[in-house]
């Protein structure tokens, strides 16, 4: 895997849009998420022309969208690139993004949710991505969430403390309080008391490459041309959540099976599941069995850790997954490690 080199303070982060023109229709909100970006990390930001474009335009343009990657990463002045947003829109840019200059200039770029389309497409060429928060949803809530986010973006972003031991959040929240109330911009919704990440099963320790994103875009990509041969699978750890708001366990596990289909689970080292949104106790039980009588009953694969409630995708606070590094699953001591540094050093 190609890395890119880590941030510190006073690097230059570049603000994209390749999904929604969201930060048009609410730029309160987005200005928020530039401001506590700059302010919680000591970075400086550059917007690209796509960031705050309107959203008809936006629309309209997925050349430019993707331009605007493309001049991210061949631009020496810039060391990395976050969204500002998800959305629906970003399988349309794929074919306008020049493989060439993205492998010759590897350089840090997050985002999650429609992001998962060209993360997964980018790190397929081979260079490190990363899945976790983006301008307006994540870093525009941060003064909002417990204060072990900004230690954790902090220590994963500018400290060469690997292996990395992933830590489940005290408390989390599901959503964000309606971004056209002034009064309230940045507020999250009320917040729950975690009881940690859930190991479904597992008896061993694997290791496998993080792989995936959001559940509906993976959708997506698996009926495109961008969807990984059947090869790729070996020694991947699979990522995935979903955006919905309260899916029912169809919604869930139809994806799973297709994926299972697919030959993934004969292969794969394990399956990390972000935090299902608008379940409560009872129903995220009924909603695990239903992954397990897919994964390990209809599939046979009752070798591999299946993880759920972990803190990444459409919940808050938020963990960095890099795609593409290596991470060793622990069922025995319910322990995640990322074990080697995303970043050259």
């Amino acid at each position: 895997m190609l890395k890119p080199y880590r941030l510190k303070p006073g690097s230059k982060i570049a603000i994209i849009s390749p999904s929604s023109g969201l930060p048009h229709i609410y730029p309160e909100i987005y200005a928020l998420g530039l401001k506590n970006l700059k302010n919680a990390l000591d970075i400086d930001v550059i917007e690209m022309p796509s960031a705050r474009m309107d959203p008809n335009n936006l629309s309209k343009n997925p050349r430019l969208r993707a331009e605007d990657i493309n001049m991210c990463f061949s631009d020496e002045t810039i060391d990395g690139i976050i969204t500002s947003i998800g959305g629906h829109e970003s399988l349309s840019i794929l074919p306008f993004l020049d493989p060439d200059i993205i492998i010759n200039n590897p350089k840090f770029i997050m985002g999650f949710s429609d992001a998962t389309t060209f993360l997964c497409y980018i790190n397929q060429l081979g260079v490190v991505t990363f899945y976790g928060p983006s301008v307006m949803a994540g870093f525009a809530q941060i003064n909002n969430l417990p204060f072990e986010f900004r230690e954790h973006l902090k220590a994963f972003l500018f400290y060469n403390s690997f292996p990395y031991r992933y830590s489940p959040y005290k408390k989390w929240t599901d959503g964000y309080r309606n971004w056209s109330d002034l009064d309230r911009l940045g507020e999250c919704n009320p917040f729950f008391e975690s009881e940690g990440w859930t190991f479904l099963q597992g008896n061993n320790i694997t290791q496998g490459y993080i792989w995936g994103g959001c559940l509906e875009v993976l959708k997506l990509m698996q009926a495109s041309q961008y969807w990984p041969n059947k090869d790729f699978w070996k020694d991947k750890v699979l990522i995935i959540e979903t955006s919905l708001e309260k899916p029912t366990p169809n919604q869930i596990v139809n994806p799973l099976r297709s994926l299972g289909m697919d030959g993934i689970f004969s292969k794969i080292q394990g399956i990390i599941i972000g935090r299902v949104k608008g379940y409560n106790s009872q129903e995220s039980q009924k909603l695990n069995y239903s992954i397990i009588n897919v994964i390990r009953e209809q599939f046979g694969a009752k070798h591999i850790p299946i993880i759920v409630d972990f803190n990444f995708g459409h919940t808050d606070p938020k963990l960095i997954l890099p795609i593409g590094c290596k991470v060793e699953i622990n069922p025995l001591n319910n322990e995640i490690s990322l074990l080697e540094s995303p970043f050259l050093n």
